[in-house]
């Protein structure tokens, strides 16, 4: 059933109950949406912006592609990895997905 279907079901005039209690089912499914699908979205990507931001000199991270490393140098949108000892890669901030509290136990 799509949202055209609803509103063509909806009783026109003086027949049965008013447009209001029969608009009361799509609020509620808008209210759901928000508060189990959109707000929860909203606050990981958050959390994704802030960890992004607060990457320093030090950090041990995990890129998207599986390449644990440490953070030598940062720059606005990159930072230098060092993922073995003298093996140096580029890396945009956006390939950064873990923090340093995952991988305590994964790295040396």
């Amino acid at each position: 059933m799509n949202l055209s279907s609803i509103f063509l079901m909806m009783p026109q005039g003086g027949e049965g109950g008013s447009s209001m209690t029969q608009l009361l089912p799509l609020v509620a499914v808008v209210f759901i949406f928000y508060f189990f699908m959109i707000r929860p979205q909203m606050k990981k990507q958050k959390e994704v912006k802030q960890f992004r931001e607060s990457l320093g000199k030090g950090d041990k991270v995990l890129t998207v592609g599986g390449i644990y490393g440490k953070i030598i140098e940062t720059k606005d949108t990159s930072v230098i990895l060092e993922i073995a000892d003298g093996i140096r890669i580029k890396v945009d901030k956006t390939g950064l997905v873990k923090d340093n509290s995952d991988l305590n136990a994964n790295t040396k």
